[in-house]
């Protein structure tokens, strides 16, 4: 039986970052997003994760690099305010070890990508079950439209070509 876990975003957070230079990385989290999981029977055999994120939502360190490095521009996010991501299909390795390979669309350019997905555990809080997943993986700026000049609007800082995604889930019956 296939059971519909759904994502609890205030335990949930997203964090995307980028090279901004050889040594330092930009980067912030968000975390107003919705999102599910289906598991069939009860074991972590099979699932499908959904989610997506709202870039205007960014926490406060994320939004002074936004302004610093002009990213609104990057992303366009008053027009493609959405990054989204939707599994098509699970590979378990181990028990904690597992692959989603999916479509993730960032301003309206939708790409598949293969990303790592370590199941962290079950547990019961204020008597509702809980499961939790850590999400990641690189996928290159370019394949989303995501062009900037190899320097920025701010001192000359290069943007690396790759953004790293991690995605902390917390999902709940």
């Amino acid at each position: 039986m296939k059971t519909t876990w759904t994502l609890d975003s205030a335990q949930s957070d997203v964090l995307l970052k980028m090279r901004r230079s050889r040594t330092a990385y930009v980067g912030g989290t968000a975390n107003k997003f919705d999102g599910y999981v289906n598991i069939e029977d009860n074991e972590i055999e099979d699932a499908s994760v959904e989610f997506s994120l709202d870039i205007n939502n960014k926490n406060e360190s994320f939004q002074s690099i936004d302004a610093y490095l002009q990213l609104q521009d990057f992303f366009e996010e008053d027009e493609h305010p959405i990054i989204s991501f939707k599994s098509t299909s699970f590979q378990k390795v181990n028990q904690n070890i597992n692959f989603f390979k999916g479509d993730l669309t960032i301003k309206d350019v939708t790409r598949v990508v293969e990303l790592d997905a370590e199941f962290l555990g079950e547990n019961m809080h204020n008597g509702q079950k809980k499961v939790a997943f850590e999400i990641k993986g690189n996928v290159k700026r370019e394949d989303f439209g995501l062009e900037y000049g190899s320097f920025n609007h701010a001192n000359g800082a290069a943007l690396g070509k790759d953004i790293k995604i991690i995605a902390n889930l917390e999902f709940s019956i």
